[in-house]
Formats: structure tokens, C-alpha cells, sequence
């Protein structure tokens, strides 16, 4: 009887390709097979290494079907790979569904750690580290993205979002909006690439620079926003929000009341009517 194989989970890098380790290269030479979010991008990667090993299309439209195939394989004895296009697995990527049912399954699942543009982007941001909330893409309507924002809008955490180049203007604008004008944020944009820019600031000056600079709208982002701070500050931020939410449904007077006794907030800094 065959031991089963080992699903190991390679960070590959997100811009320069110097940032893949030796152990990456040494356990993406030795598997059986590659499963790979886009295998043309994954073969280029591997040709500039001078590798060559099979690959396996999974994303997310495929995982759930191919799950059952690749623990078949990991139980008879082949030990597989995981990567994305880019940075870290699973992080806004698929392979969660594969992790899990080779868990499940009791297959040794091993990280080989590397890359990863949040991790990355906030160890240069000069914002809180200690805590931080990491939000992924948000969604691609408005009013989806809009509910999202509204609701982190009390999060005392760092807040850490992807973003992509035909939404940044749009998500900085919601963002202003949920967050208020002079929220402190970083926008990190092609990282470890030739045109890394790391820019900081308020959320309205950071708007002001994008909208100026058509070479800042271009790339992959990732948006990090101060959290709302305790106590107080957390309290009118939440107050705010319910206060502009509640104003669809009552008059500004009423609802400044209830949002004032939902968030602790002074219904004066809320509303400054009689």
C-alpha cells in the first residue's frame, strides 16, 4: 500500500521573480504535478526557472470537481503543488475547497511560505500592524461595496483591501465617503514590480493623486485605511453611520436619537438640529 503524497502550498512571487525561495524551487521541481489558477502564467514562471513538470488547470470554476480527482491522486501516493498567479495561495485565490478535502481526507498539507502583496504592503505602510483586518476585493457593484464600506466604517483594526486598476477611483470615492475625507490610508500599487509607488495620506488626497496621475491608475493595489480608533472615536464613526442610514426611514431629529442610543454617540455630534 502506497503512503499518500503531500499537498504542499507554494508562494510564488507577486512581482519580482528573485522573491521565490529554493525551497519553493526544490519542492515545485520534485512534486508530481502543479496545480496552477492559470497554467500559461504558472509555465512562464517555471520556464524562466528552467523547470518543467505537469500542470493542472484549478480555479474557481473548476475546484470542486477536480478536488475529488487530486485527493485521489495524493492518496495513491503523488505528492502535488499548489500555486496562484501570484503571492500566497487561498489568499483571495482558490484552493480552500482542495485544502480542506485533503485535510479531511488525512493528507499532510504543507505550507511553503513566500510572497504576499497584503503582508507586504503593510510592512511598509507605517500603519498599526499589531491588528489589522484583511478584506480582500470588494464587491464589484456599487451598492454592494458601498453596504460593505459602511459596515467596517466603526472598525477600530487596520483595514487591508485588494483593488484593481478600473476600480480604484471608484472604491477611493466610496472609501472617502464611508470613512470620512481624512481618514489617514496607503495605497500600495505593483509592488516588488519596476513601478512600485507607495503612496500616503489622507483618503481625499489620495483620490486627488490617483485622479492627477493617470500612471497611478494603472496596476494592482492594495488599500490600507487607519482603524476608527476606540471608544469614542469608534462610537461617532458608528453613530454616523446608522444616523445616515436610519434618515432614509425617519426625520433627521428621531433618527439622531436612535443612532445615538444604538452607538453610545452624543446625539449632538450626530445631529446638530433642535
Amino acid at each position: 500500500m502506497h503512503s499518500p503524497g503531500t499537498l504542499h502550498i507554494v508562494a510564488t512571487p507577486i512581482g519580482n521573480l528573485g522573491d521565490l525561495s529554493p525551497r519553493a524551487l526544490e519542492t515545485l521541481r520534485g512534486v508530481a504535478a502543479i496545480c496552477a489558477e492559470d497554467t500559461r502564467h504558472t509555465r512562464q514562471l517555471l520556464s524562466h526557472f528552467g523547470l518543467e513538470r505537469p500542470l493542472l488547470a484549478l480555479h474557481q470554476h473548476n475546484e470542486d470537481a477536480q478536488a475529488a480527482q487530486l485527493i485521489a491522486r495524493l492518496q495513491a501516493g503523488d505528492s502535488l503543488a499548489l500555486v496562484s498567479d501570484a503571492g500566497t495561495p487561498l489568499v483571495s485565490d482558490p484552493g480552500f475547497r482542495l485544502v480542506r478535502a485533503a485535510r479531511a481526507a488525512g493528507i499532510r498539507v504543507s505550507p511553503v511560505p513566500g510572497a504576499c502583496a497584503a503582508i507586504a504592503a503593510l510592512s511598509v505602510a507605517g500603519l498599526a500592524s499589531d491588528r489589522f483586518a484583511f478584506e480582500g476585493f470588494l464587491p464589484a457593484k456599487a451598492s454592494a461595496r458601498r453596504e460593505r464600506l459602511s459596515r467596517l466604517a466603526a472598525e477600530p483594526r487596520t483595514l487591508l483591501f485588494y483593488e484593481s486598476a478600473h476600480r480604484i477611483e471608484e472604491a477611493l470615492a466610496d472609501m472617502a465617503v464611508a470613512f470620512g475625507d481624512e481618514r489617514p490610508a496607503v495605497l500600495a500599487r505593483e509592488l516588488t514590480k519596476l513601478f512600485e509607488t507607495v503612496l500616503d495620506g489622507s483618503l481625499a488626497q489620495l483620490r486627488e493623486r490617483v485622479a492627477a496621475d493617470p500612471n497611478q491608475r494603472k496596476g494592482e493595489f492594495v488599500v490600507m485605511i487607519e482603524g476608527a480608533g476606540e471608544d469614542a472615536d469608534a462610537q461617532i464613526v458608528e453613530g454616523r453611520r446608522l444616523y445616515a442610514k436610519l434618515t432614509e426611514y425617519l426625520k433627521p431629529s428621531q433618527a439622531a436619537k436612535v443612532a445615538a442610543e444604538l452607538s453610545g454617540a452624543s446625539r449632538k455630534a450626530l445631529y446638530g438640529g433642535d
